[in-house]
């Protein structure tokens, strides 16, 4: 943990303090009062049509295209051949990922293409509707929305953009991952808290469960199947969590080295040449890789990307997002944190494809809680102070009255952020404008075509360098100090 944590303790008390007292009143009457149970689920329902009709419009064909090649792999792989040497046809593109991916996915060998595609399509839409539950539940706790009606609404507006809806037609594992990674995060969060969801009459795994002991496993399975969420493990430590640190770490280890076992020649062929063949995935001046590489590939109108520019930028932006996150950590707002180290990842990765960039989901709720607590605390006080004073002005400043548009204004930025955030990744704008060089340059459509090609890897470089956290939002370090220092401040 860092030393920054015990500087900001105070701060974080009092941000708790001021917080805890925001009048909920006109929320429960609208939401919890006057919306009946068939009001809520007629709103669900049109929700989950315009997300359809959304994606219809916005996306692109899909027909499991990525699930086609992993499925001829898996099926090439179980009739003996070895796994890296698979090619799809009509295609230049094979198996890219760890071993330990291709034992996970070797089940669905028995299954048709389709069948996997759509079995695949539902455990993301599961684990997208788990992670939202979990990101949302301390959001609409502290605004008393139920909690079915707002994670309802929430999964289809996530499946309607870019990464969602790319992840699910394509048949990719990313929002699988993403729910890995996350599940670690609310770990965190229970052993902050001592296990205090579990009961006493709760069995040994339940209370295990809730005691978030297990906290960096999921990060450290995600890193087993995909090396990019190392970075968490980097954060991690940086930021002095040593037990889910090395609870990551030695699950990567230990995965990979049963994977070994099991599967010795496919691990020897990944480690040893595979992983280094950069060129399996495609090139980095492709419209659909929104990394760094990719925009300073498309920017010099080159196939390739210029190498120590892209190291010297990667360089900064890691530090950068490292920073940022750690700041995050120790004002008590563990999911900027984790979105933070998540974008930073999309960001440097030489490949990131629209499909990898889930963080922005996260992005988009922080964003738009980090507006409505804005506003809530800028009226919740100015309310409570012309209480108090009696004449609807600052206590003890005769005629000092805050301007009646100021609650309404505070935190506007955040949720025209937010707001914009999803507009964009929901119209995808890079798409019309897709170049593909030797054939066409990037430079075709001029420098506004070339914006709208770089404009999901310049938001998320955005995001990287703006995203706000929320003082004392979700912190996941030890409760108990905060309690003392709760009653030093009472005192």
């Amino acid at each position: 943990m860092p030393t920054t944590v015990g500087r900001r303790a105070d701060r974080l008390a009092l941000v708790q303090r001021v917080t805890s007292g925001i009048d909920r009143t006109v929320t429960t009457a609208l939401v919890g009062g006057r919306l009946g149970t068939l009001v809520r689920a007629g709103i669900v329902a049109f929700v989950a049509y315009a997300a359809w009709l959304a994606v219809g419009v916005f996306g692109r064909p899909y027909n499991f295209f990525d699930m086609k090649i992993y499925h001829g792999a898996i099926v090439w792989w179980a009739s003996g051949h070895e796994l890296y040497e698979f090619i799809a046809p009509d295609t230049t593109l094979g198996f890219t990922y760890p071993p330990f991916a291709g034992l996970v996915m070797l089940p669905m060998a028995h299954l048709p293409v389709q069948a996997a595609g759509l079995v695949n399509a539902l455990a993301s839409l599961a684990a997208l509707a788990v992670v939202l539950a979990g990101l949302l539940r301390p959001i609409v706790d502290r605004l008393a929305w139920p909690l079915w009606f707002s994670v309802a609404i929430a999964v289809p507006l996530a499946a309607a953009i870019e990464p969602a809806r790319e992840t699910l037609g394509y048949g990719q594992v990313n929002l699988l991952l993403f729910a890995l990674i996350i599940a670690d995060m609310i770990g965190l969060r229970w052993r902050s808290r001592r296990g205090t969801h579990a009961a006493a009459e709760d069995g040994p795994l339940l209370r295990f469960i809730y005691s978030g002991a297990w906290a960096g496993a999921g990060i450290g399975l995600a890193t087993a199947v995909k090396l990019t969420p190392a970075l968490f493990i980097a954060y991690l430590m940086i930021t002095r969590q040593w037990r889910a640190a090395f609870t990551a770490i030695g699950t990567t280890i230990g995965v990979t080295v049963g994977t070994f076992a099991v599967v010795g020649n496919e691990s020897r062929a990944y480690f040893g040449s595979v992983l280094w063949q950069t060129e399996r995935v495609g090139a980095a001046d492709m419209t659909p890789n929104q990394s760094l590489a990719g925009l300073l590939a498309r920017l010099y109108d080159s196939i390739e990307t210029p190498g120590l520019l892209w190291l010297a930028f990667s360089v900064l932006i890691l530090a950068l997002g490292l920073s940022r996150a750690a700041n995050s950590h120790a004002d008590g707002d563990e999911l900027t944190a984790f979105t933070l180290v998540g974008l930073t990842a999309n960001v440097i990765s030489p490949i990131s494809w629209t499909h990898h960039l889930v963080w922005v989901i996260p992005a988009i709720i922080v964003l738009a809680d980090a507006a409505v607590r804005r506003r809530e605390a800028s009226r919740g006080p100015a309310h409570r102070a012309a209480h108090l004073s009696g004449h609807g002005g600052l206590p003890g400043v005769s005629g000092l009255r805050p301007p009646i548009w100021y609650p309404t204004l505070t935190g506007l930025r955040h949720g025209v952020a937010a707001i914009g955030l999803y507009l964009l990744f929901l119209v995808s704008p890079i798409w019309p404008y897709e170049h593909q060089l030797p054939e066409v340059s990037h430079y075709q459509d001029g420098l506004f075509g070339a914006l709208m090609e770089n404009s999901l890897a310049v938001a998320l470089i955005v995001l990287v360098a703006g995203l706000p956290w929320r003082p004392g939002a979700e912190p996941v370090f030890y409760s108990d100090r905060m309690g003392r220092v709760s009653v030093n401040a009472r005192r």
